[in-house]
């Protein structure tokens, strides 16, 4: 064991408070009067939403679109050139585009008690052909995610190196096509909030299990239309995260939209069920490959041996959609 440098021995200073159950996650946190909320989704991945029935008995702690009306959508822009921009809200207004999107969402004094009001609202949509396979989506036809996105290619990138006069003339060519699947991003303690209004300090506080308290932060001043500086974002101890918790999504906005006016705070917990099939997916891969090389030959110790030289040509198309699956494929 080395003294300085890779491999030395170290005190960590984080590590007392975990190893003795003194680490403060989402879960933790317990606040008077404290809620809890449940959501209720798609069961189906493409279909117009078409209605939303609420028992007359639930309809004050039953929660939909129209309910939030004045809540702008996310909106996925890019700088890069050719991005086509889309819109997401936060809470399914007319077209449902994935498994697990938010429809309505619950409040209660426990999270059993959100879940059984949120098993009796009925959805009713008319199902639309979806679309699960990342090249199948590209292809001339296929249902769009996004109506406004042609071909569901978000942005086409290219990355080109001067290899014209090589690809005509080399004598060696390898080309290969690979794939790889869809990932889901499964940190031990899954996505959290707990969101209440401040009086005092007339502020939105919001304790996010997130990567990115900042991002979210302007994510939620935007969508709210309140002022960035009326509100504040506390990402305690964090379970994982791998990008996962690197995103403003609908539980959160949903959630302080309820904070700034039921005037106790209210939380959500995310179950491992809704991770695996609600939320953001990794991306996928497919890469088509061709390597051009040249021959050389030169003397070693009385030994000859060929040497190759690749030199490779990559186009770089990205696909998204809500579920953040992301495709891409090199030419």
């Amino acid at each position: 064991m080395t003294k300085s440098g890779i491999g030395a021995r170290f005190r960590r200073k984080e590590d007392d408070r975990f190893l003795h159950g003194r680490g403060q996650y989402i879960g933790d946190i317990r606040f008077p009067k404290m809620r809890d909320v449940a959501f209720v989704r798609s069961p189906v991945a493409h279909a117009h939403l078409t209605g939303v029935r609420i028992p007359e008995r639930l309809r004050s702690c039953v929660f939909t679109a129209r309910d939030l009306a004045n809540v702008r959508p996310i909106r996925a822009v890019s700088p890069l050139s050719g991005f086509q921009a889309s819109e997401q809200p936060p809470l399914v207004n007319d077209k449902i585009r994935q498994v697990g999107e938010l429809i309505a969402f619950c409040v209660a004094d426990t999270r059993a008690q959100a879940e059984d009001v949120a098993a009796q609202v009925i959805v009713e949509y008319q199902e639309l052909p979806a679309v699960v396979d990342m090249l199948d989506a590209q292809k001339p036809g296929s249902p769009l995610v996004h109506d406004t996105v042609k071909g569901n290619v978000y942005v086409e990138v290219g990355y080109d190196g001067d290899i014209e006069s090589v690809a005509r003339t080399a004598p060696v060519k390898v080309t290969r096509e690979l794939r790889t699947a869809r990932q889901v991003m499964s940190p031990i303690e899954c996505r959290g909030f707990i969101a209440q209004w401040d009086t005092r300090l007339n502020q939105l506080v919001v304790h996010a299990a997130t990567q990115f308290p900042h991002v979210v932060r302007t994510g939620l001043a935007e969508v709210l239309q309140i002022p960035e500086a009326q509100i504040r974002v506390i990402s305690p101890d964090v379970g994982g995260g791998f990008g996962y918790k690197a995103i403003l999504a609908g539980e959160e906005i949903c959630l302080c939209w309820l904070a700034l006016r039921c005037g106790h705070p209210v939380r959500w917990l995310e179950d491992r069920r809704e991770q695996l099939t609600a939320n953001a997916n990794c991306r996928e891969h497919h890469y088509q490959m061709t390597a051009y090389a040249v021959r050389t030959t030169f003397q070693s110790i009385g030994a000859r041996r060929r040497q190759s030289r690749p030199t490779s040509r990559r186009n770089c198309h990205i696909a998204a959609s809500r579920a953040q699956a992301f495709a891409m494929q090199w030419n």
